[in-house]
C-alpha cells in the first residue's frame, strides 16, 4: 500500500455474548492467553500501534493490554456495526481493518490480503469469505462509509451482512482455509477448543 494510506485497525469484543453465559469473550482464555492477545497480536503485525479494542464491558482491564478502548456510541448494544462506527470516528485513518477478539486462528497474513484488497481505488472495501458464505467480521473499510453506517444503524437496522451488500466491497477468497475462522460463541465450542482456566489478567509476553 502506498505510504499516502492510513490504516488502522478494531478488535471487536463489545458484545454482551449471550450464548456464552455473558461472558466477556475477549477475556477468556486459549492456551494461557486472553483471546483477544491473539487478535491484538494479528493485528499489530498490519496495523502497528493503531489498534482500538471495542468493548462495552470490563474497560479497565482491556486498557491494560495498552491500547485504547472505546464504547458504542449508544447504550444499547447494537451489534458489531456499532463497534466499527464507534471505531471510525475515534481514529484518524483512511482504511479501517476489523476483526472479531474471538477468532484466534486468524493471523496477520488473512487480514493483510484484506488490506491489499481495500487498497483498490475502485472498491469501498474488502470482506472474508470462506467460499461457501461471508464471515462480515472480517472487513477492511473505507473510512467514508461511517456515514452511511451511521444513517444505518439510526434507522434502526443491525445486520452487518446488509449493509455491506449495499457498498462495493470486495470478497477475498479463503476457500483454500476455512477453518481460520473458527470462533468462540457457547461453552460447548470453548470446551471443544480445549481452552485453558485462567484469570482475566493480561499478559502482553505474546
Amino acid at each position: 500500500m502506498g505510504q499516502q494510506t492510513k490504516v488502522a485497525g478494531v478488535i471487536l469484543a463489545g458484545g454482551l455474548a449471550r450464548r456464552m453465559g455473558n461472558l466477556d469473550k475477549g477475556l477468556v482464555c486459549w492456551r494461557d492467553r486472553p483471546l483477544v492477545s491473539y487478535a491484538i497480536e494479528a493485528m499489530g503485525e498490519v496495523v502497528g500501534t493503531h489498534i482500538v479494542i471495542s468493548a462495552n464491558r470490563s474497560i479497565g482491564l482491556y486498557q491494560q493490554f495498552g491500547f485504547p478502548v472505546v464504547q458504542d456510541l449508544t447504550d444499547s448494544f447494537d451489534g458489531p456495526l456499532a463497534g466499527v462506527l464507534a471505531a471510525m470516528h475515534a481514529m484518524d485513518a483512511d482504511i479501517l481493518l476489523v476483526m472479531p477478539c474471538d477468532s484466534p486462528l486468524i493471523k496477520a497474513h488473512h487480514l493483510q490480503a484484506l488490506l491489499t484488497t481495500c487498497a483498490d481505488p475502485t472498491v469501498e472495501g474488502a470482506v472474508a469469505s470462506d467460499g461457501q458464505r461471508l464471515h462480515p467480521v472480517f472487513l477492511a473499510l473505507k473510512i467514508h462509509l461511517k456515514h452511511s453506517l451511521s444513517i444505518y444503524l439510526a434507522g434502526g437496522q443491525r445486520k452487518l451482512e446488509d449493509w455491506i451488500n449495499q457498498h462495493s466491497l470486495q470478497r477475498v477468497d479463503f476457500s483454500a482455509q476455512p477453518t481460520v475462522f473458527a470462533n468462540i460463541n457457547t461453552l460447548s465450542e470453548l470446551k471443544s477448543l480445549a481452552l485453558s482456566d485462567c484469570t482475566h489478567t493480561p499478559n502482553n509476553n505474546f
